[in-house]
């Protein structure tokens, strides 16, 4: 049975299954040379027959993707069963100085199966049931366990499989994140070649012409204009999918977006990690510190976004060029109630730990700052 390459476990489950037709071949070469030293020599056939036909039923099953966790709890059970099965073929004076019928290499099956399927913890989990279902099995069960390399061994294949099966899991997901940013990546530079050699030089020739014509045109050369930045923005984006960072994202690219013809942004080269709910209000608070600059401003006045990440610090600067903020403007809105500035801006940046100062100077501008401790990435 092949198994599906979408497997990682594949290549684990394939060693586990050639690892399972050598112990078999072992338990049978073993049965052979002890066979006539137990006391019921026919019922010791028929159950390592059994052990020979689960050993095929289960290294098939485990082969196949789905389906394996009722076959590797069975795993357990029927290599529980077999091990107490030596007391009903041979007596005292034999299972206490030899193996268990399905021998104990036959037994390590069950701990491979249950590290694969769950991992370390697991796989040493079932090594200690089997060791300690050989000790009783033999009537050894006391505290010189250790004394028998037997505990010592399956612990140790318990714990180097499982480690080895969350490995796996773990390089598959990370050779997922590269081919899917690999795949963003081509279908984001088709994208580019497309749109530069069409939209975008016909937005751009848009906003020449209406410029140059004037009166009703250039409103239609702003939109045009607008259109053509938000475009290159989308292009040029190379935001990190956020999984790469676990829970944190990449703080730039929402801020990038709220770039225009009046807004400017700048932004460092390498990501600006913090964690997602901060990083969404301190995005909010932008977004509400340019909407006053839209709204309040005056007409034509542009604004610039400027992020710095400083050693202890994620610094977001907010300026305009426009009629500025009267003084006490701010405390004299919240004390009407009016409480935009307060909340959506100075709330949000308090509400993650960080601080929001605000400078105006009448007729020249206002510059928002906020500054985000590291404590809070």
């Amino acid at each position: 049975m092949t198994t599906s390459t979408d497997d990682p476990d594949a290549p684990l489950w394939r060693a586990a299954s050639a690892f399972r037709l050598a112990t078999v071949v072992y338990a049978v070469g073993f049965q052979l040379v002890v066979a006539d030293s137990y006391r019921s020599t026919r019922l010791s056939w028929v159950l390592v027959s059994m052990v020979v036909v689960w050993s095929g039923l289960a290294g098939s099953l485990l082969l196949r993707r789905s389906n394996r966790l009722p076959v590797v709890v069975a795993d357990q059970v029927v290599v529980l069963a077999a091990m107490a099965s030596t007391r009903l073929v041979a007596g005292p004076e034999w299972y206490t100085v030899h193996q268990v019928l399905p021998t104990t290499l036959w037994v390590t099956n069950a701990v491979i199966s249950a590290a694969i399927l769950w991992g370390p913890a697991a796989g040493i989990g079932s090594g200690a049931v089997m060791s300690v279902g050989v000790a009783v099995t033999k009537g050894e069960l006391s505290v010189d366990l250790w004394r028998d390399a037997t505990a010592p061994i399956l612990l140790s294949v318990g714990l180097a499989l499982g480690v080895a099966s969350r490995a796996a899991r773990r390089g598959r997901q990370q050779l997922e994140r590269a081919i899917g940013l690999a795949a963003a990546t081509a279908e984001r530079e088709r994208l580019a070649r497309e749109v530069h050699d069409g939209v975008l030089q016909v937005l751009a020739m848009v906003k020449r012409r209406g410029s140059e014509i004037g009166g009703d045109a250039v409103e239609l050369a702003t939109l045009a204009g607008q259109q053509e930045i938000a475009l290159r923005t989308l292009i040029s984006e190379s935001r990190v999918p956020a999984r790469e960072h676990g829970p944190l994202v990449d703080l730039r690219p929402g801020l990038q977006s709220r770039e225009s013809v009046t807004v400017s942004v700048s932004t460092p080269g390498e990501p600006v990690l913090l964690d997602r709910a901060v990083a969404a209000e301190v995005e909010a608070a932008t977004r509400s510190a340019l909407g006053n600059v839209a709204e309040h401003a005056g007409p034509g006045a542009r604004a610039f976004v400027l992020l710095e990440e400083l050693p202890d610090t994620i610094v977001v600067s907010v300026r305009d060029d426009g009629v500025g903020i009267p003084a006490g403007r701010i405390a004299d809105a919240e004390s009407e109630g009016r409480m935009g500035v307060s909340k959506s801006i100075i709330g949000r940046i308090r509400s993650v730990g960080g601080t929001a100062a605000v400078e105006s100077w009448p007729g020249d501008g206002t510059e928002w700052e906020f500054r985000i401790p590291r404590g809070h990435r």
